[in-house]
């Protein structure tokens, strides 16, 4: 009876650690291990192009995390992504600050990288920060590469011009070839 109760409990504590980490690994897939409960700001900003940004994506500064983004939308006016952050409310930020989409490694996931500005009134909720830099999307890069190496490849081919014979390398070649090329 004895053996029976102590091999209960060890399977019951393994299928535990088992759903604990399945939960881990669902969190971290879902993007969201980092769950804070810290009061936020939400803070707007538009982009021509958001690549493949996604909700719940990190929002930093110089490396560190200082925010997710909440939501992606569009804005019918002007025809932009919408983004709206939420930034931590123990980092305050200037309002002439910059955001810009970027990219951790080469083809890793996309996050919002900000950097501060130097006016002296911080950003507040529902403040818009007006100076953007969408994110640069590879296949439009490469794509521009393929143009230019095409069009620099069609500049540098000139327009053929008739041959001319080439001038001998050293005087007296030209008699010398000439007498050659005569007894042949």
């Amino acid at each position: 009876m004895k053996k029976t109760a102590a091999l209960d409990f060890w399977v019951g504590l393994f299928v535990v650690l088992g759903f604990i980490a399945l939960l881990f690994l669902a969190l971290k897939a879902g993007n969201m291990s980092s769950l804070s409960f810290q009061p936020t700001y939400a803070v707007k900003l538009k982009f021509d192009n958001i690549g493949g940004l996604k909700p719940r994506a990190p929002v930093k500064s110089a490396g560190v995390t200082v925010g997710r983004v909440d939501s992606i939308g569009f804005d019918q006016n002007t025809y932009q992504a919408l983004v709206t952050i939420d930034i931590d409310k123990q980092y305050q930020f200037p309002k002439d600050s910059s955001a810009k989409i970027l990219t951790s490694g080469l083809l890793g996931e996309q996050y919002i990288g900000l950097e501060p500005g130097g006016d002296d009134q911080m950003l507040k909720a529902g403040d818009t920060i007006s100076m953007t830099q969408s994110a640069v999307v590879l296949e439009n890069l490469i794509g521009q590469f393929l143009y230019n190496k095409a069009a620099d490849s069609g500049a540098s081919k000139s327009p053929a011009t008739p041959a001319t014979p080439a001038a001998p390398a050293f005087p007296g070649a030209a008699s010398a070839m000439g007498a050659s090329a005569a007894a042949q």
